[in-house]
């Protein structure tokens, strides 16, 4: 029996999916002169990218000066990793140096009569945050195609193998001894 190429490829991704972490994407109003935060627990050297932005009220129109935002990003023990003050978009990468809750904190400031921003905020941590279509060059894929082929071969010779010994055993070939009755 033997099982297309295309099939194996898939179930490592099935595999690979079920054992990473996936992104969080949310959007969230934020009034003024108050802070919203948000926490994600990140295994020590777990990867992590993050993009906020604050959601344009008047669409064609420049963002009203009430709608910027005050950003910081701290590790469980207060190191910062991110900090964008008085901004209406940012990006944030790293690696995890300790493991634990990291929290980004948004702040908006004071504003009389109070303002409303809305923010878009999007996290990923673990394989999903990386950018596979960046990583996977052509050479690497052929690579990686030579090298599941291998492992398939393996695997098919193994399962051959097992087919064999049970039947051996079944029909009573192995050690020269008689069939079960």
């Amino acid at each position: 029996m033997t099982v297309p190429i295309s099939n194996l490829v898939t179930n490592v991704v099935i595999i690979l999916g079920l054992f990473s972490k996936f992104g969080e994407s949310m959007r969230f109003d934020l009034t003024s002169g108050h802070t919203k935060c948000v926490s994600e627990d990140i295994n020590h050297n777990g990867m992590t990218v993050g993009k906020y932005g604050v959601v344009n009220p008047n669409e064609g129109y420049p963002l009203p000066d009430t709608h910027k935002l005050t950003v910081k990003v701290t590790s469980p023990y207060g190191n910062s990793y991110h900090q964008g003050d008085h901004v209406e978009s940012g990006n944030f990468a790293f690696t995890a140096a300790e493991a634990g809750d990291y929290t980004a904190c948004f702040w908006s400031p004071d504003h009389n009569p109070p303002a409303t921003v809305t923010v878009e905020f999007e996290w990923k941590t673990g394989v999903v945050s990386k950018d596979w279509t960046k990583v996977a060059k052509k050479g690497q894929v052929d690579m990686m195609e030579l090298e599941l082929k291998k492992l398939f071969d393996t695997v098919s010779s193994i399962h051959e193998e097992m087919f064999y010994l049970r039947e051996s055993f079944e029909f009573g070939v192995k050690g020269g001894r008689n069939a079960r009755a």
